[in-house]
């Protein structure tokens, strides 16, 4: 289950195994307007109800009272989280017309939103594939698949769904929360692996890999993963990301795919430098 990004005023469809602009977007100066709003206008409280958890009802009151649910609302997106793709775009450069975008854990789409809006595959020949393991409503141009991509399949079903290799691989994939730190951070860790993983066998060299982690770091294993076969890795948490959740980002770009290695050479022998 998501952070309660869907926009909706019920949780998001990023469940284990599930997620969850024409160039940029202007998230910046969005992100600025949005926050304003927020603080006008009586804050709106949610009567106890029979059978509602005082969990739930805070739930519920952070969702009617969050300005970027409301301004998601407003502008037709599927989640607040589309604020956090378009602040990323904002600051990395991600998106343009024409790249091949694979957005794992997709729904509630959000991102696939904002992926279409940058990409305008009809006009550009570019793609943007949406997966999750929740059933999502279909997203004009969007190929929309329904996957666990802990599958041994699934790597092979979202190359055939993106017809040639991707050049950005986005995951805002989050477990369903256990209040207990250590796991939940654990937890986030295996999906950004996982993701990882289909990242290193769809990626076009060059292209760039996005996914949500915890804040404290990003494990070393998988930060070790992505040093090796990444340019450039850093974290970054979006001013959209609620203050009080621990998730931020690690993006990394510049892919570099495996060499394969050369039959006729020696082991352990050097190439010769160019």
């Amino acid at each position: 289950m998501s952070d309660g990004d869907s926009s909706d005023g019920k949780p998001g469809g990023r469940s284990v195994g599930g997620k969850s602009g024409g160039g940029k977007s202007g998230a910046g100066s969005e992100g600025a307007r949005v926050r304003s709003r927020g603080g006008r206008g009586a804050a709106i409280r949610v009567k106890r109800g029979k059978g509602r958890s005082i969990s739930s009802r805070r739930w519920l009151e952070r969702q009617l009272n969050d300005p970027y649910v409301i301004e998601a609302r407003r502008q037709g997106l599927r989640s607040r989280a589309a604020f956090k793709l378009r602040e990323l775009d904002e600051r990395f450069g991600l998106l343009r017309p024409g790249l091949r975008i694979l957005d794992l854990g997709a729904a509630p789409g959000g991102w696939t939103q904002v992926a279409l809006e940058a990409v305008q595959p009809a006009r550009s020949g570019g793609k943007v594939v949406a997966a999750d393991i929740n059933e999502m409503e279909g997203m004009g141009e969007a190929v929309v698949l329904l996957l666990d991509i802990f599958d041994e399949t699934a790597p092979v079903v979202l190359a055939e769904a993106l017809g040639a290799m991707a050049d950005l691989v986005l995951s805002d994939m989050a477990p369903a929360a256990t209040g207990h730190a250590s796991t939940d951070h654990l937890r986030i860790v295996g999906l950004a692996e996982a993701a990882l993983d289909v990242a290193l066998t769809v990626l076009a060299p060059g292209g760039g890999f996005v996914a949500k982690v915890w804040q404290g770091g990003t494990e070393g294993e998988l930060l070790a993963r992505l040093k090796l076969r990444f340019e450039k890795v850093r974290h970054f948490k979006p001013p959209s990301s609620r203050a009080e959740s621990a998730e931020t980002y690690v993006l990394a770009t510049g892919f570099r795919p495996e060499k394969t290695p050369d039959p006729e050479k020696t082991p352990g022998e050097a190439e010769d430098e160019a």
